[in-house]
């Protein structure tokens, strides 16, 4: 038997499955390069993928004889450290996805394989006279080569991603202003608290001094995702109905955007946001103690879209439409304003795009970033967005008045100055130095994403009158400061 060759086939199949893992876990459902808490694994990810780059690259064609075998033991012994370090540092920071802990346990037999394999060759190796003796094997050669500047290009990725994290921690100890949400501690339930916006709330929260109880469906991924400062359930079947509960913030809902709009998935869409609010709703009904206030997400796609040419300001009171995103958020809205029956004041929070380092700004960027961004459709759709410090002040500010009895009724989160679709390819090309000439036909967004697509090519001009009439001061009211904030 051929135990190198024998090695090399292992490796090639250990770029397959390494590739896989990245792409699928690390960069999809993980989304490693937005979260902060990932820096270190990132850190370890970029040099292991390094490390990697050279033994594909180094063995796809040659034989490393003489101090070169010894060098390979030691580059060996070094990946096994970094690896072990990987598997203490994510259990510590994250809780794994069961695909991926088979796929991680999969790579690790498979690369201690070819490990052992080629440490026995080292051993014959290492008698002979010091040099890179070239030994090709045909397309396997070839595919181990291109393996090695896959992940070569991976390693720097992550390299680059874990930089980039270090800055933004930087960058938010500076920016980072605490919100006051309630004049004394309260208790506060969050819905949704492992998405985008309610990972922050809760941060915000706590900082504040609250007491906070989150309702999700991973209670392990929140304990971790918080450090065990917050208390999780499952369902609300979990809260008692002598709980003390000053303030309801509902965020729950699946994402919109992405899979297409079968009738399973409006369904779905439904479930996770009309029925959850049922049950939040119904526990209000029980308890012996109502909270104060309940703040219910809700979005923009209420109002429906807009025809291009129609620059009509939407405000509050603009009515809803019949298409489902509208239907969806009227029917949200309805299911939380029950509440106000048990004396609790509700506040629908309609929400825009969210800019932040996660959510759907970092995929907008993306095609920018590579150089062949543009306008998506026409570029003449109004864009209506807010950025993420702006929402969890915005919430701070409606949690604040509700202990005045001031809260009622639907309140536009979005910045003040909405621009054209277009208008903001260039600004975010000029922000990132990069081209964004290159259009995105609507027919194309069409296509790929059904009737959701409208939301993308149509849009919204939508005004926060109610926050402004208010008095709220958004700290992020261009576009162009807000996406250099978040550079």
């Amino acid at each position: 038997m051929n135990t190198h060759l024998l090695a090399l086939q292992l490796m090639a199949a250990q770029g397959c499955l390494g590739a896989f893992d990245t792409i699928y876990h690390h960069e999809i459902t993980e989304a490693l390069p937005q979260k902060k808490s990932a820096r270190l694994e990132l850190t370890i990810h970029s040099i292991r993928a390094l490390i990697y780059s050279v033994l594909f690259a180094g063995l796809s064609s040659w034989e490393w004889h003489g101090a070169w075998a010894w060098v390979l033991v030691i580059v060996f012994s070094v990946e096994i450290v970094l690896t072990l370090w990987d598997f203490v540092v994510e259990d510590r920071t994250r809780l794994l996805p069961a695909t991926e802990r088979v796929t991680h346990t999969v790579l690790a037999i498979n690369a201690g394989a070819f490990i052992a394999l080629l440490a026995l060759n080292s051993a014959d190796w290492a008698g002979l006279p010091t040099a890179l003796v070239w030994q090709p094997y045909g397309w396997l050669s070839v595919f181990l080569a291109l393996c090695g500047i896959g992940v070569g290009l991976s390693g720097l990725r992550d390299g680059y991603a874990a930089w980039q994290l270090g800055r933004r921690v930087a960058q938010d100890e500076r920016q980072t202003e605490q919100p006051s949400f309630a004049t004394t501690p309260q208790q506060v339930l969050v819905t949704g608290a492992t998405g985008f916006i309610g990972q922050q709330l809760v941060q915000a929260l706590l900082a504040d001094g609250h007491q906070v109880t989150v309702l999700t469906r991973q209670a392990k991924q929140a304990a971790w995702t918080f450090d065990g400062k917050v208390r999780c359930m499952t369902s609300m079947a979990d809260l008692r109905d002598d709980e003390h509960i000053d303030m309801v913030v509902n965020l729950a809902g699946a994402r919109i955007v992405g899979h297409r709009w079968t009738e399973a998935r409006k369904a779905a869409l439904r479930r996770s946001r009309v029925a959850l609010t049922q049950e939040v709703i119904a526990w209000i009904a029980r308890a012996a103690h109502k909270p104060r206030v309940l703040l219910s997400a809700s979005a923009i796609g209420y109002y429906g879209v807009q025809p291009q040419g129609d620059d009509t300001e939407l405000g509050e009171d603009s009515p809803p439409q019949a298409i489902f995103m509208s239907q969806l958020c009227s029917e949200w809205e309805a299911a939380a304003r029950t509440a106000q029956q048990y004396g609790v004041q509700v506040g629908c929070m309609r929400f825009g795009l969210v800019f932040g380092h996660q959510g759907s700004l970092p995929q907008m960027l993306l095609p920018i970033r590579l150089g062949v961004g543009g306008p998506l459709g026409s570029g003449r759709q109004w864009l209506s967005w807010v950025h993420v410090q702006d929402v969890i002040r915005g919430i701070a500010h409606l949690a604040r008045r509700s202990e005045n009895g001031g809260v009622d009724g639907a309140y536009n989160f979005c910045a003040p100055q909405a621009m054209r679709q277009g208008a903001f390819a260039r600004v975010a090309g000029r922000v990132l130095h990069r081209p964004s000439f290159m259009p995105t036909p609507a027919f194309v967004m069409r296509a790929l994403l059904g009737e959701q697509a409208d939301l993308l090519v149509e849009g919204q001009r939508v005004a926060p009158r109610r926050l402004l009439a208010d008095g709220f001061v958004f700290r992020h009211p261009e576009v162009e400061g807000a996406l250099r904030s978040l550079e």
